[in-house]
């Protein structure tokens, strides 16, 4: 389940409601928000992303502040986590473990500071009160109760109040010291931090996962969880958990009269502490080392949401308390939920069942929007160059390189992509990638087309091997079999995908559909033995093959999958030169632009640039030549239905212009070619006859450049009899 818009908070300011439609959106909200709590904290199973989940808490809070009476004592709002599951027993915590506002810019930091120096009386301007900053570690709170030096109790955070006892589970864990060493560990220490999962070992459990058929987590904070809360502890102790220490409930004495003194005492006790922990003067300091962790976050090997600021003095955390469910003296400065920053380790390109070549960015782990991704979208090459798809400069023109320091965006279920550049960590040896220009899957050539409206290169290189090529075999396929193509009953797209894949009749290209029956004979194993065939069936789709063998010209060159090539251009293809011989031919004289093949390939009516360039592509690649070798040896295409060959334009190349009066210009076409003429677009000197009406132009001067004879609309129906079935 994810946040959708229907269950959004409102867009309507809170001051504008009525109080009736802010008690109905603060009843919604709060099951919300309660649901999303029991999720998280109970199931480990996260039903949100954390920026829908804080947007629907404020508007929540926001709602109570402005209807006062909305607000119930124990309500969702004050509440922290959520009621311990009933699968442990239960321990109460001695001290509270509350939560955390948060902050998601630099101005609400600010806020933040200003609060604390105006709640103590004293200026901004003077200084003079330090905090902490340190990760944020996105992983299970534990409270972990030591006396006399000895581990005696471990709980989750439960609702805040009461937690879940673990104590067996947390014991399997090495970072958790079962006794504390050092001259000031007092009688009591209730040391809390984080349960979490590094990126490595996370992967690993993953794969284990899958070995045993098992789900796998969306993230390490899931993982981690789901690993502490184990019923078997041996399941416990076969993960690898660590722990950070960074606060505590009950301690009667502090080693410190600081938050970071008590840190640096849990370390000499024997706990791992963040060693990007620092103490800041300012608020400048604290943004800058939020910038300096969030650089680094992509090598820390765990997984962090942000960053926590405290007031250093304790003393001055005991002034100024706490309201609500957090504290005064704390705030959490939250990165973008969508956004987070990794490191490129490679671009694959991955070829689309139409041949596009789309470039994959392999990334070094990294969590964002609550799940771990790997992979992001690079779009295709211009866009790694640093170019849009107007050829306009995006992140400045940076270009894409392995081996960058790169921000990736996910929002919502949108494919997450490469968003922006570090180049100030850029590797100094890194160099420009350079796109293939050809099929990592077939090596044939892969070319961006030139667009003729736009003047421009298509964006996206596509591989010009067609049928041949793997990455496009099995849609290639379902599109040679389909109805407007060679039309084989029997073979449709589920018995195409059981051969594709079947190991004893194997279908990988068209001439291996005309081999079934021949290769079945010689196979142990029969079609007709295999699930969801019979002896009819097999029977059947034999004697389909085998009455397809004699296709008509023009399904059969629609049913290569040309591009570009429809229906209406594979016939006019068929129509005008008749056999599949003379196309090939034709085409690869054509290749030679001052041929004359390719003067008459380009004259042919509704045969564009485009369609003329995909041609001279797939016939061009010596791939697609022996495939239509092996096809060939396996089919015989026929001519399309017979045309008068008796009438005075059988033969000849007819091209119409200007207006015509009797008829329209495609029932001219039409009537042309029923008498045997071909019919083309433009004037050349295959031409043998220019039909011009009035207006007609340019064409009038190139048929007298290349001596075309010319007749008006009248002498088109003398020439052909009279009425030709106009």
């Amino acid at each position: 389940m994810s946040d959708t818009d229907d269950n959004a908070p409102s867009e309507t300011p809170v001051a504008e409601l009525t109080p009736r439609r802010a008690r109905l959106e603060h009843k919604r909200l709060a099951a919300e928000v309660q649901a999303a709590n029991d999720a998280y904290f109970q199931d480990d199973q996260p039903i949100m992303d954390d920026a829908a989940y804080d947007a629907k808490r404020r508007r929540l809070v926001a709602l109570e502040e402005a209807f006062p009476e909305l607000k119930e004592s124990g309500g969702v709002s004050s509440k922290v986590g959520a009621r311990p599951s009933g699968k442990f027993a239960k321990i109460r915590h001695r001290v509270p473990m509350l939560s955390l506002d948060n902050a998601f810019s630099d101005e609400a930091v600010a806020e933040f500071a200003q609060r604390v120096y105006r709640f103590l009386g004293r200026k901004e301007e003077a200084g003079g009160i330090a905090f902490t900053a340190e990760p944020k570690i996105d992983g299970l709170s534990l409270s972990l109760r030591y006396e006399k030096g000895e581990l005696v109790a471990a709980a989750t955070r439960g609702d805040g109040e009461e937690g879940e006892d673990v104590t067996v589970n947390a014991r399997t864990i090495s970072e958790i010291p079962g006794a504390l060493a050092g001259p000031d560990v007092p009688e009591i220490a209730e040391v809390r931090g984080e349960v979490y999962l590094g990126h490595a070992d996370f992967a690993g459990i993953n794969e284990r996962q899958r070995e045993k058929g098992l789900p796998e987590f969306a993230n390490p904070r899931n993982a981690a969880a789901g690993s502490l809360r184990q019923l078997d502890v041996s399941v416990t102790a076969s993960r690898p958990l660590r722990f950070f220490a960074y606060a505590w409930g009950e301690m009667p004495v502090l080693p410190a009269p600081t938050q970071m003194g008590v840190v640096e005492a849990f370390k000499r006790w024997g706990f791992r502490t963040n060693p990007l922990m620092k103490r800041c003067e300012s608020v400048a300091e604290l943004v800058a080392q939020y910038r300096l962790i969030e650089s680094q976050r992509a090598t820390l090997g765990y997984d962090i949401d942000g960053v926590v600021y405290k007031v250093d003095d304790l003393a001055l955390q005991a002034r100024l308390g706490f309201v609500s469910r957090a504290p005064r003296w704390a705030i959490a400065h939250k990165f973008p939920a969508e956004l987070a920053t990794t490191i490129l380790e490679a671009i694959d390109i991955q070829v689309g069942r139409t041949g596009a070549l789309s470039p994959v960015a392999r990334l070094k782990p990294v969590t964002v929007g609550g799940v771990v991704v790997t992979n992001a979208t690079l779009h295709n090459e211009d866009y790694i160059k640093g170019f849009d798809s107007k050829g306009l400069p995006i992140r400045d023109g940076t270009d894409i390189r392995i081996g960058d320091t790169v921000t990736v965006k996910r929002a919502g279920d949108v494919i997450p992509r490469v968003e922006a550049v570090d180049l100030s960590k850029r590797p100094a040896d890194s160099k420009p990638y350079e796109f293939p220009t050809l099929c990592p899957a077939c090596g044939s050539h892969a070319v961006r087309e030139h667009n003729p409206r736009s003047g421009k290169e298509d964006a996206v290189r596509r591989c010009t091997g067609g049928l041949i090529c793997p990455a496009q075999t099995m849609e290639r396929l379902k599109h040679f079999v389909s109805r407007d193509a060679l039309d084989i009953d029997g073979l449709g797209d589920k018995q195409i995908e059981f051969f594709h894949s079947d190991p004893d009749l194997p279908v990988k290209e068209p001439a291996d559909i005309f081999t079934l029956a021949r290769r079945d004979e010689a196979n142990f194993k029969k079609l007709k033995d295999k699930e969801g065939f019979g002896a009819v069936s097999a029977k059947k789709l034999f004697e389909a093959i085998e009455a397809a063998r004699t296709p008509p010209l023009n399904r059969l060159i629609f049913g290569l999958g040309i591009r570009h090539v429809g229906e209406t251009n594979a016939r006019l293809l068929a129509r005008h030169y008749g056999s599949f011989e003379a196309l090939r031919e034709t085409l690869a004289a054509a290749a030679d632009p001052a041929s004359p093949q390719r003067q008459e390939l380009d004259a042919i009516d509704g045969v564009g640039p485009t369609v003329v360039e995909a041609l001279l592509q797939f016939f061009g690649e010596p791939h697609n030549q022996d495939l239509l070798d092996r096809l060939l040896e396996q089919v015989q295409p026929q001519p399309l239905e017979a045309v008068a060959t008796t009438s005075p334009v059988a033969g000849k190349t007819v091209v119409f212009t200007g207006a015509l009066e009797r008829m329209t210009r495609d029932e001219a076409k039409a009537m042309a070619e029923r008498l045997g003429a071909k019919v083309a677009g433009s004037v050349s000197s295959k031409t043998d006859l220019l039909v011009a009406g009035p207006g007609a132009g340019s064409k009038l001067k190139d048929a007298a450049k290349h001596g075309v004879e010319v007749i008006d609309e009248a002498g088109w129906f003398e020439l052909i009899g009279g009425g030709g079935g106009a």
